[in-house]
This record gives structure tokens, sequence and C-alpha cells, in this order.
């Protein structure tokens, strides 16, 4: 009889607990349906590119003006795609929004299990602050996870909520990573972004930076555009640097064509305004000019100087289609890079929006990996910052330092799916822990083993404002990875101050093995370069 009495209410807590189990699960297939009902309502891909062909064929036959009532209806067009998405997003946040809400309080039913069931199982509720938790270490209500910071978060590490995912910090996010709302995709830095590593709002890609509603890689400081490593607003194509460009590598604005350095330009490496051609110089010709109309080239249609290839508007460029200047490789608007679709400067790689990078996709300054929308990290899709791993919305704070782990919200942790600051561990949503899953913040500034000084994670640290393992530093600290020496810091084995990645003895180098200054790549010893093996200053490419 002892025994039924002492099961009885553990087991009305298990019946209280399975019904609330079944709403749960009603909302979560309410939340799938708002989802499938938002992405049904968006515009097919291929509408967007029957458009913009249409615009296509409309311009290249506009040679007397009498396609713009044609054109200024397919631009018309367009937009409504493009509202069309808005309000579909709009929908889904919403929606979700009204199921989170209907989320409410239900400690009566969690209380149900009195003191006696409490003692005879007392584990149930190990670490975590709230109700309605499934995990350990999370402060909030109704977290299916660990070491979250907020209510109703499908996943670990988390601060905010509704997010599903680990590592995101803000409210609706499916992915991980993200700093802000309803972002579909990994260390995103913004709302409504589809991909990853983009700063700003709306964009669609990889590495957008300072802009909304980009399709593409690596666009900068602009809105609307259609394509990759564009500086403006409502390009189509590639490494265009201006407004209203169709085509690639154009500078200037309303330009359509390829290399046109200049405005209202239809044609091919044309420099000038105005022109309908080929290689022309001046305003206002029709004709076909020069193979270049720039001096110094080696090769067609390059509107620059001193440029090898073709179609380079910009100076001092081997390869194609290029609007900056001094770049190896293809389609980049930025100076001195060494890949393609680069919009930033000084970047090795590819789809950059972002400057000083090494890897792809990457909106933030300073990476070392793909998709961070962060600043100086070493790793893959942090929307935080100066963080060594991978999915970190902390770190991006110059207060703290960054995580050395993965899935971190919270600042300068060791470790994985920690919401809180400074701990050393797992699924912590305090802060100073050293363990797992604890939703406790514990008095001092240091956390982990063998560490000297303040404010420090991990092992055997010595300095300040450091994670990780083996570091050391004397000045600001602020470096998290493993075996760095120095101040600034991110990632393995480097010395000197400022460096990102591996074996870097320069300052302010990003990749591997640098010994300058300012630069990104490999093994480079100048300043200000990108590329592999440069002994040179403002250089890019390989071996000069």
């Amino acid at each position: 009889m002892a025994m039924a009495a002492a099961v009885a209410p553990y087991a009305n807590w298990l019946s209280a607990a399975a019904a609330r189990a079944a709403g749960a699960a009603a909302q979560a297939r309410a939340a799938a349906a708002v989802f499938e009902a938002a992405l049904g309502a968006m515009v097919h891909p291929g509408l967007v590119a029957a458009n913009r062909n249409q615009l296509v064929s409309l311009v290249l036959s506009n040679l007397f003006g009498q396609n713009a009532p044609a054109i200024a209806a397919t631009e018309a067009a367009y937009e409504q795609l493009w509202a069309q998405d808005v309000a579909a997003m709009v929908g889904y946040h919403g929606g979700a929004s009204a199921l989170a809400a209907r989320l409410a309080p239900w400690q009566q039913a969690l209380g149900a299990a009195p003191g006696a069931a409490a003692s005879v199982i007392p584990g149930l509720t190990i670490g975590n602050i709230g109700v309605g938790n499934l995990g350990i270490g999370n402060i909030g209500d109704y977290n299916l996870g660990s070491g979250n910071t907020g209510n109703a978060n499908l996943g670990s590490g988390n601060t905010g909520n509704a997010n599903f995912g680990g590592g995101n910090t803000g409210l609706f996010n499916l992915g991980s990573g993200n700093t802000g709302n309803t972002n579909f995709g990994y260390g995103n830095r913004g709302n409504l972004n589809f991909g990853s590593g983009n700063r700003g709002n709306g964009n669609f890609g990889f590495g957008n930076v300072v802009g909304d509603n980009n399709f593409g890689f690596g666009n900068r400081l602009g809105n609307g555009n259609l394509g990759s490593a564009n500086i403006g607003n409502t390009n189509f194509g590639t490494a265009n640097i201006g407004d209203f460009n169709f085509g690639s590598g154009n500078r200037g604005t309303s330009n359509v064509g390829f290399g046109n350095l200049g405005n209202n330009n239809l044609g091919f490496g044309n420099n000038g305004n105005n022109n309908i051609g080929f290689g022309l110089t001046g305003d206002n010709m029709v004709g076909i000019g020069a193979l270049n109309a720039g001096i110094g080239n080696l090769g067609i249609g390059n509107a620059g100087d001193n440029n090898i290839g073709f179609f380079n508007s910009g100076s001092n460029n081997v390869g194609f289609f290029n609007s900056g200047n001094g770049n190896f490789g293809f389609a980049n608007a930025g100076n001195t890079d060494t890949g393609f679709w680069n919009a930033g400067s000084f970047d090795t790689g590819f789809g950059n929006g972002g400057s000083l990078n090494f890897g792809f996709g990457n909106a933030g300054l300073g990476n070392v990996g793909v998709g961070n929308g962060g600043n100086g990290n070493v790793g893959f899709a942090n929307s935080g910052g100066e963080n060594t791993g991978s999915f970190n919305s902390g770190g991006d704070n110059f207060a703290n330092g960054g995580n050395t782990g993965s899935f971190n919200s919270g600042d300068l942790n060791t470790g994985f799916f920690n919401s809180g600051a400074t701990n050393t561990g797992l699924f912590n949503a305090g802060s100073v822990n050293t363990g797992i899953g604890s939703p406790d913040t514990q008095p001092g500034s240091v956390s982990g083993f063998g560490n000297t000084g303040t404010a420090l994670s991990g092992f055997n640290n010595s300095g300040s404002f450091t994670s990780g393992f083996m570091n050391t530093n004397t000045g600001a600290g602020f470096t998290s990875g493993f075996n760095n020496v120095g101040d600034f810091h991110v990632g393995f084995f480097n010395t000197g101050s400022g460096n990102d990645g591996f074996g870097n003895s320069g300052t302010g180098t990003n990749g591997i093995a640098n010994s300058g200054t300012f630069s990104s790549g490999i093994a480079n010893s100048g300043t200000n370069s990108s590329g592999g093996f440069n002994t040179g200053d403002d250089q890019s490419g390989f071996f000069n």
C-alpha cells in the first residue's frame, strides 16, 4: 500500500505530462503546416528566371527605346514576385508567433507530482529553471533540448524563443548559429535570410553583407541584386559596381553588357557613357573601337588599364569580369582578391562579401572558413565573432570574447551548447560553470582547469578573456582556440597579434602560415595581399 501511495502521484504526473506532450505534438504539426503553407505560397524560382529572361530580351532589343513600357511592366511584375515572397514570409512569421503564444504556462499540471514523487525520482528536473523542459541546464519553459535560455526551443544552446536548431540568438530561427529572427540556414545575422553567412535581411544565398533581398553570393552594400559579388543596388549579373547593371564586370550605372566603365552603355568593354558597341572610348558613340578601351592591356574588352584577360572594367587584374582592381581570378568587385565572386577586398576564396577572408560565403571580416556572418571566426556558420568552432552566435562582444567549441550562443565558453558565459562544458545556461547542464551562475570569472588569470574558460590558459586550450597572452587577451601565443588570436598555434587560422605569425592575417600583415591566404609574407606564397605587398595570386 505504501508503495502504491508513493507511485500514485508520479503516475498522475506522467499522465499529465503525456497529455502535455500530445498537445505539443499537435502544435508541432501545426507549425509544420504553417511552414508548408509559406513554402507553397512562395514564388517558384522558374518564374523569377522567366521574368529575368524576358527582361534580357526586351533590353537587348531596345535600341530605340520602343520597349520602355514593356520593360517597366516586366520590372513591375518582378516587384510583385518579391512582394509575394515577402507576404509568404510575413504569414509564416505570424503563424509561428501565434503558435508560440499558445504555449501557455502549465505549472499546475507539472506541479502535480508532490514531494513524495519528487523524493522517489529526484533527477527528473535536473539542472532546469522553468517548467515543461525536456533536457538539462535550461532557463525557461517548454524547451526540448539542453542549455537553452528562453522558451519553446527545439535544440540546444539557444538564447531566445522558438528556435529549431542549436546556438541561435533570436526568435523562430530554423538552423544553427543565427543571430536574428526567422532565418532559415546557418550563421546569418539579420532577419528572414535563406542560406548561410548573410548580414542583412531577406537575403537568399551565402555571404551577402550590409544589404537586403539579395539573391546570390557575396553581394555587398546594396539591395535587390540577383547574382554574385555586386556592390550596389538592383544589379542582374556578377561583379557589377553601381546600380541597375545587367551583365558582369560593369563599373557604373545602367549598363547592359560586360566590362563597361561608365554609365548607360550597351555592349562590351566601353569606356565612357551612352555608348552602343564594343571597345569605344568616349561618350554617345556607336560602333566598334579598339580591342581594349583602356591602356596597357593584354586581352580583349578591357575598359580598365593594365589587365591581362577579358572584360575587366577595373585595373591591374589577371582574369575576366573584374570590376575591382588588382585581382587574380574572375568576377571580383573588391580589390586584391584571389578567387571569384568576392565583393570584399584581400579575400582568398569565393563568394565573400566581407574582406580579409580565407574561404567562401563569408559576410564578416577576417574569417577562416565557410558561411560566417560574424567577424574573426575560424570554422563554419558563426554569426558571432572571434570563435574557434562552428554554429556559434555568441562571442561577438569585446566585453567578453569568443568561444572554443560549437553551438554556443553565450560568450567565452569552452565546449558546446552553452547559452551562458565563461563555461567549460556542455549545456550550461548559467555562467562560470565547469561541468554539464547547470542553469546557475557561479562566483568568480574563471572556469575549467589549470587556468591562471581573469575571464578564462578551458584548460591551462594564462591571461585574460580567453577560451580554449593552452593559450598564453599578457595583454588584452581576447583569444580562442589552441596553443596560441599573443592577443586577439583565433584558431591554432598562432603567434604575433590578431591572427585567425593556423600557424600564422604576422599581424592581422587570416589563413595558414602567414607572416605578413593584413593578408589572407597561405604563407604570404607581404602586406595587404591575398593568395599564396607572395613576398611582395598588395599582391594577389601566387608566388609574387
